[in-house]
C-alpha cells in the first residue's frame, strides 16, 4: 500500500493541504506577507524569469550536493529557515522539526520565538547542525544571555536578524483577529523583563517618539555582541549592497540575503533580484546565503548559480509539519533534494562548484512566452 504521502508531490502539494487544515487565523499568521503582499508574491515570481540553460553529454556520475561551511560537512545546500511558534502548526512543535531535521541532515535555524525551550533541543537532533536565530533585544546582556544558553546547548552558528527592528503590518492577520493560544507562548523569552524589539507599537502615536525605536540596536550593538561569541555569527536580512561593508565591520562571518519573506516591509524587491549585487560586494570574504520564495528544488538551483552557498526554506517546512508532523518536513525536504539532483544532472553539473550563471538564461518577455 502506497504512502498517503506519495500523492503530495511538490511542495505546492504540501501548501494546499496545510491550509485546508489549518484554522483560518493560525494560516494568516503563518503564511501571509506584510500589507498587500506584494513581496511575498514578488519573491516567487523571480525565479520564473529565469530560465536554466543546461549543457549535454556531461560525466555527472558520482556526484555530490555536499558543501563544508563554518568547518560543519553539510549533506546539501538546503537549510530550514527560522520561523516563530511551530507549536501553531503541529503539537510536537520544533521537537519534530528537530527530528525531520537530523533525518534529513539538515541545518534547522531555531528562532528566539521557538515554542519549546532551545535547551531542550539537544545539539544531537541535527547532528550538531542546530543554529540559534537571535532578534535582538532592548538589553543587550539579555541578548547575550540568549546566545551563551544557544552555546552551551550545543548549537553551531548564530543568526541575528537585522531587519525586523518592529513588526511590518500584516493585514491578514489583523482581519482575523488573530491571537497566540496560550500553550504556544515565546518561552525562551520568559525567564527575562524586559521588551523584544520585534514587537508591534501601539497605533495613535509617532513611532518616532516611542522609548523603544530609541532603544533600536545599531552596528555598534551587534559588533559588541559578536565579539562575546566563539560561534560564527552571521546577519539576516540584507538587501542593499551598501550595508555589506558595515555588516562585515562588525565581524560577521556571514550574510543572510533576506527580505524577511515579504513579512515586514511590503514592496521590498525580491530576494533573487538581490542576491548579485550582494553577492558582488562581499566579494567571496564570508559565505552567503539565500532565503525567500524558494519552492522548488531548481529554484535552489538558481540561488546557488547566482552566488549563494546555501538556502533557508521557511513557509514550506511549517507547511510539511501541519499536514504530517516530522515526517511531512523530512519529506518536503527531500522533494526539495531530489528536484535539486535532477535538475544539477539535467543540466550537466557535477557538484556544487560547477552551479554558476552559465546555467541559466535570462528571460525577456518575448523569450518567456515562447518557453512557456
Amino acid at each position: 500500500m502506497s504512502s498517503p504521502l506519495s500523492r503530495l508531490t511538490c511542495l505546492r502539494d504540501y501548501e494546499v493541504q496545510a491550509r485546508q487544515r489549518l484554522p483560518a487565523g493560525t494560516w494568516a499568521y503563518l503564511n501571509a506577507g506584510g500589507a498587500d503582499g506584494l513581496t511575498h508574491i514578488w519573491n516567487e515570481q523571480a525565479f520564473k524569469k529565469i530560465a536554466l540553460w543546461p549543457r549535454v553529454l556531461n560525466n555527472v556520475g558520482g556526484g555530490s550536493t555536499s558543501l563544508d561551511l563554518f568547518g560543519v560537512r553539510h549533506k546539501h545546500p538546503i537549510f530550514i529557515a527560522p520561523m516563530a511558534y511551530h507549536g501553531l502548526a503541529h503539537a510536537e512543535a520544533e521537537h519534530a522539526t528537530a527530528a525531520a531535521a537530523a533525518a534529513m541532515k539538515a541545518a534547522f535555524v531555531v528562532s528566539t520565538q521557538a515554542s519549546v525551550p532551545i535547551e531542550a533541543l539537544s545539539h544531537r537532533s541535527a547532528e550538531g547542525h542546530l543554529w540559534f536565530q537571535l532578534y535582538l533585544q532592548d538589553d543587550r546582556y539579555v541578548s547575550l544571555d540568549l546566545i551563551q544558553r544557544a552555546e552551551r546547548a550545543g548549537f553551531k552558528a548564530i543568526v541575528i536578524t537585522v531587519d525586523a527592528p518592529i513588526q511590518g503590518s500584516r493585514n491578514e492577520d489583523q482581519r482575523q483577529a488573530f491571537q497566540l493560544p496560550t500553550a504556544v507562548q515565546p518561552v525562551n523569552l520568559a525567564p527575562y523583563a524586559c521588551r523584544q524589539i520585534n514587537t508591534t507599537l501601539p497605533a495613535g502615536a509617532s513611532l518616532f517618539q516611542h522609548p523603544l525605536i530609541a532603544q533600536m540596536p545599531t552596528w555598534e550593538a551587534v559588533a559588541w555582541l559578536i565579539r562575546q561569541t566563539r560561534l560564527p555569527v552571521l546577519l539576516k536580512g540584507i538587501l542593499n549592497p551598501l550595508d555589506v561593508a558595515p555588516a562585515l565591520d562588525t565581524g560577521a562571518s556571514g550574510i543572510v540575503v533576506s527580505n524577511h519573506g515579504g513579512r515586514v516591509l511590503d514592496t521590498l524587491p525580491a530576494m533573487l533580484d538581490c542576491l548579485p549585487g550582494i553577492v558582488a560586494e562581499v566579494r567571496a570574504r564570508v559565505p552567503v546565503l539565500a532565503d525567500g520564495g524558494i519552492r522548488r528544488g531548481s529554484d535552489v538551483f538558481k540561488a546557488l548559480a547566482l552566488g549563494a552557498d546555501a538556502v533557508l526554506i521557511g513557509r514550506p517546512i511549517l507547511h510539511g509539519l501541519a499536514v504530517a508532523g516530522s515526517t511531512g518536513v523530512a519529506h518536503v525536504l527531500n522533494l526539495l533534494l531530489g528536484e535539486l539532483e535532477a535538475t544539477m544532472v539535467l543540466t550537466g553539473c557535477k557538484t556544487l562548484s560547477h552551479i554558476n550563471t552559465s546555467r541559466l538564461r535570462w528571460l525577456d518577455s518575448t523569450t518567456r512566452h515562447e518557453l512557456s
